[in-house]
């Protein structure tokens, strides 16, 4: 291929070309296969060399061994749009080669769980982490955030420096932890990380110790017991709202001089959020003791010891499931391996409501246990743990259940048994009789809201019933509901025996009954048997 600058070059290449093969049409073939070449003279060929070498603001062509020729055609540059799917195709190369995903444990509420209520998964007050950092609403707080650190280099003599150069080398441990890019340098993202984290630690230690020993006065707007602590507490149980529980271990370890220590914060952080709670059923040492030894194994959550917690909603959540070993799931549905299926958003169905089951004869009462989740059935009665609704239960339960949703390393515990709590409340008077029964206590306005609260929880939520601890429980349930006897004698009971004027209508009408039945019988047998 011969590339040619010049219209006046061209006329001159056709011509020799155009003679050269007439040429060679007349020139025998040489020894090596080859033809001979009509060479130029050359004078010729130095003015060709200058004229190729010549610039030239002439149309460029590209003249091909085969005679034709087109208009340039130089390989232009790939389009924009093609560029920018090829670095997409990159960043996704680099995501997978660096596993990016296998550390992730702070994450970005989906947008189906969203639709709920976005109020619940966002901090009104304080922000903790990347995701809400310098929101305009948020940022009162962070004056309070510098005198929580002011207060730790003042208590403790150390130099900022330190604290900063130690949390550096996490810098790209703590990165991993959190969903998407952080658009942040990495000085702001260090200081981000250490003013939070000074502040949740005053927070925590200030709940264990007080924070007048801390060096707080008894006024303070924030770091006291009162006030807007509850919606701080909130604020920081929420998912979007962590920070990763190995930076909080290196701080405190800065301030008590131990650097590689773990398990305080596990264990002041259970200590702050124990006002969220959902239970508050207090059970005596000799309660407990009996409790345990009828399980059957040990059920304390010791936050000291290293159970892989990742941040503070994983450590409330795993002292709510302290335990050991639950039921083994029951397979409701036989068509492929649990690994294999997906979770079908259909069947979240557990169990009847409490209208129904009371109608069917099955009995509630209170269950005396601290894990409000530990529910059992035995007999037709349906024992269920005491559950208290706060204002800040709804928030709790959603940012739990997101959690779950979000992380493939834990259980759907918390999931499944707000579904079975769906289930069983269809409307206020479900409401009314838990309440009656002891199970449930509210601060809310109303059974309405409380009804409402629950039905709403796990509207968008994609649940398994084949992988929740409560599917055999419901199983057992539903089974005892189906028989036709057990529903006949609770219309029995409930018609005739839910007063004792009923009883008392009752009794008369059997007597009144019998006595009929003693009369016919007697005239019947005189009218055949007159004789005796």
């Amino acid at each position: 291929m011969v590339a040619v600058f010049n219209k006046e070059l061209l006329s001159w290449y056709l011509i020799t070309l155009k003679l050269r093969e007439t040429v060679e049409s007349a020139i025998p073939k040489s020894p090596a296969g080859g033809t001979q070449l009509l060479e130029f003279p050359e004078k010729h060929q130095q003015e060709l060399q200058k004229q190729q070498t010549a610039p030239s603001d002439s149309l460029q062509i590209v003249i091909k061994e085969d005679g034709e020729n087109c208009e340039d055609e130089t390989k232009s540059p790939d389009p924009e749009w093609v560029i920018i799917i090829k670095e997409k195709l990159e960043q996704a190369r680099q995501d997978d080669a660096a596993g990016s995903w296998e550390k992730l444990c702070i994450y970005r509420v989906p947008h189906y769980l969203r639709e709920g209520d976005d109020k619940a998964y966002v901090p009104q007050i304080v922000s903790l982490g990347p995701y809400h950092h310098g929101k305009r609403r948020l940022r009162q707080m962070d004056r309070h955030k510098w005198r929580a650190l002011h207060h730790i280099l003042k208590r403790t003599d150390k130099d900022i420096q330190q604290f900063l150069d130690s949390i550096t080398e996490l810098e790209e441990k703590a990165r991993s932890c959190y969903e998407g890019s952080i658009g942040l340098s990495s000085s702001e993202f260090v200081e981000m990380m250490v003013l939070d984290g000074c502040f949740v630690l005053e927070l925590f230690r200030g709940a264990a110790e007080g924070f007048k020993q801390l060096g707080y006065s008894r006024n303070d707007p924030v770091f006291a017991m009162r006030g807007s602590m509850h919606s701080i507490q909130r604020d920081m149980i929420m998912l979007e709202n962590q920070i990763p529980l190995f930076i909080l271990d290196r701080l405190l370890g800065l301030q008590f001089d131990d650097p590689d220590q773990k398990g305080l914060v596990a264990k002041l952080a259970l200590g702050f959020f124990d006002p969220l709670m959902p239970t508050d059923e207090p059970l005596t040492k000799t309660e407990k003791n009996k409790l345990e030894s009828s399980l059957g194994y040990a059920t304390a959550f010791d936050p000291l010891a290293d159970q892989g917690e990742v941040h503070c909603l994983d450590v409330f959540r795993r002292s709510l499931l302290r335990t050991g070993p639950k039921p083994i799931p029951r397979i409701w549905i036989k068509r492929k391996p649990s690994a294999n299926r997906v979770a079908d958003k259909r069947r979240t169905q557990l169990i009847h409501c409490v209208t129904e089951l009371r109608e069917a004869g099955i009995k509630f009462k209170k269950r005396r246990t601290d894990r409000f989740w530990d529910i059992k059935f035995k007999n037709g009665v349906l024992r269920i743990p005491r559950l208290l609704i706060h204002d800040g239960t709804k928030s709790l339960f959603l940012n739990l259940i997101a959690f779950e949703q979000c992380h493939l390393d834990c259980s759907n515990d918390i999931t499944s048994y707000v579904v079975f709590m769906d289930n069983l409340i269809n409307s206020p008077e479900d409401v009314a009789y838990l309440h009656y029964c002891g199970i449930m206590e509210h601060w809310l306005g109303s059974d309405a809201e409380v009804a409402d609260l629950f039905n709403r929880l796990c509207q968008e939520v994609v649940f398994d019933i084949n992988n929740s601890y409560l599917s055999r429980l419901s199983q057992d349930v539903n089974h005892y509901y189906n028989h036709r006897w057990n529903t006949w004698r609770a219309s029995l009971k409930h018609n005739y025996f839910g007063n004792p004027w009923a009883i008392i209508s009752l009794v008369a009408a059997v007597v009144l009954l019998l006595l009929t039945f003693t009369q016919t019988f007697y005239g019947v047998y005189a009218y055949y048997r007159p004789g005796s």
